[in-house]
């Protein structure tokens, strides 16, 4: 019997023993962990499908949009000997970029919907002018003889070809040309349109003018073919992001739209202006802009998430001191039910910020978790006050929460700032605790 009692006083012992409630709550935080984790995956879900709605909506109109050229290509005869010894020749291309080229145009965005999600499109109006110099055949060791002066051709690459809606508008030397959807070679440009061509004479100067109305979304890239090459786009959208290998030389954004204005060189970039064949890759050069739109609700819910494991920790913290200080025995249970409670917020939050405005969603969520919780508290630690500080702490907590997802590019300094604040103020509460010599005993083990 004697043996008995020691084996019951030595496990009551341990579960009163504040080492193995705080080994407990660490497991239960552990725990806890693969909820948030799933919360995690929820978002990606969603996010994905989002993707998945957009990309469809921009399948049907039109994807993002690069513009290359024009490029003028002139097929030549290259003599060679075959096994047999007999001449014969193999059909190459000599690929000659304008002198110089001006384009100009009108993005005009709108916003489509499907269910819950949107997807930024626009359309476009475009203008190219340039010209070309009379192409330098003895520098490429062509003989003028040797090209095929019928199947010179000019193309202009357009990305997706979907985007086009009505005819594009063309001519060389002040003539109409007629189109063609294709190339016939992809040594510089993958898919667009083209059309054979006079050059001028030789000496003179071949010009150009290409009108078109392009649909796309999200982004138009410009790439810098010519010599000198001169872009000016103007919209109505006010949130533009300026992108690529080069940035405007000028930019004005108010709240009607922005204008903006590119001049680059062809010193600026890694290829010449003629050469033969696919030797040069013209598509890492592009720049433009971007229809920005602001963080979305699944970036926004994502960086929450990543906060997750601090609001158990701190939730605890508040639940284990008003359990020491109290004497009051908290079961493993409840703190695990008051950690659920926490991590509802998230799935509170990223289903009503996909059909609210995100802030009103993260004052919805978080006032329903902190009530769920203060409420809860009360009625386990039977003390107002003590329900009263974990509803304080948890108040302190989403607002510094919100104060940090909206100062992006401070984020990590105020995490890192709130976060010493907070270990510094729980040194300073508990600096004379004994915690030696507490003991997790219930109110009744007093009277025995």
């Amino acid at each position: 019997m004697n043996e008995q009692n020691i084996i019951k006083k030595s496990v009551t012992t341990i579960k009163n023993s504040v080492t193995f409630k705080i080994i407990t709550i660490l497991l239960l935080i552990l725990i806890l962990l693969i909820p948030a984790s799933m919360i995690t995956s929820l978002i990606h879900e969603r996010e994905y499908r989002k993707q998945s709605v957009v990309q469809e909506i921009s399948s049907k109109w039109g994807q993002e949009q690069t513009i290359a050229g024009p490029v003028i290509t002139l097929p030549y005869k290259k003599f060679f000997e075959d096994k047999e010894g007999k001449k014969t020749f193999s059909i190459r291309y000599m690929h000659f970029l304008p002198e110089e080229i001006n384009i100009t145009g009108e993005i005009h965005p709108e916003i489509r919907y499907r269910g819950i999600y949107e997807a930024v499109l626009y359309h476009s109006e475009l203008e190219m002018t340039g010209s070309f110099s009379y192409p330098q055949f003895e520098e490429m060791n062509i003989q003028e003889e040797d090209i095929i002066w019928s199947g010179v051709f000019v193309s202009v690459g357009i990305s997706d070809m979907r985007g086009i809606k009505e005819q594009v508008v063309a001519k060389i030397n002040d003539t109409p040309i007629s189109l063609s959807p294709g190339i016939e070679t992809n040594d510089v440009l993958r898919s667009g349109i083209s059309a054979k061509i006079s050059l001028s004479e030789k000496g003179a100067k071949t010009s150009f003018y290409f009108g078109m109305n392009l649909n796309g979304s999200h982004q138009i890239y410009f790439i810098p073919v010519g010599q000198l090459t001169t872009v000016s786009m103007s919209s109505t959208w006010t949130t533009p992001s300026f992108d690529g290998s080069f940035l405007p030389v000028e930019r004005e954004i108010n709240t009607q739209g922005f204008h903006a204005k590119w001049k680059v060189l062809h010193l600026n970039r890694n290829y010449p202006q003629y050469w033969i064949g696919s030797r040069h890759k013209i598509q890492g050069s592009g720049f433009g802009v971007k229809l920005f739109t602001s963080v979305d609700v699944y970036q926004k819910s994502m960086r929450t998430v990543k906060y997750a494991i601090m609001f158990i920790v701190f939730t605890f913290m508040a639940f284990f001191f008003s359990e020491v200080m109290n004497k009051i025995r908290i079961h493993p249970i409840q703190y695990l039910l008051a950690g659920f409670g926490v991590t509802v917020f998230y799935t509170l939050l990223l289903s009503i910020s996909e059909h609210l405005n995100f802030d009103i969603a993260y004052i919805i969520s978080s006032l329903s978790v902190i009530i769920l919780i203060t409420a809860y508290s009360r009625s386990i630690l039977k003390n107002t006050y003590a329900s009263l500080t974990v509803s304080a702490i948890l108040t302190m907590l989403y607002a510094y929460l919100y104060m940090v997802l909206q100062l992006e590019d401070y984020a990590l300094l105020m995490g890192s700032i709130g976060l010493f604040a907070v270990l510094g103020a729980v040194m300073f509460v508990t600096r004379k605790i004994d915690w030696y010599a507490i003991r997790l005993d219930e109110h009744n083990d007093s009277k025995m």
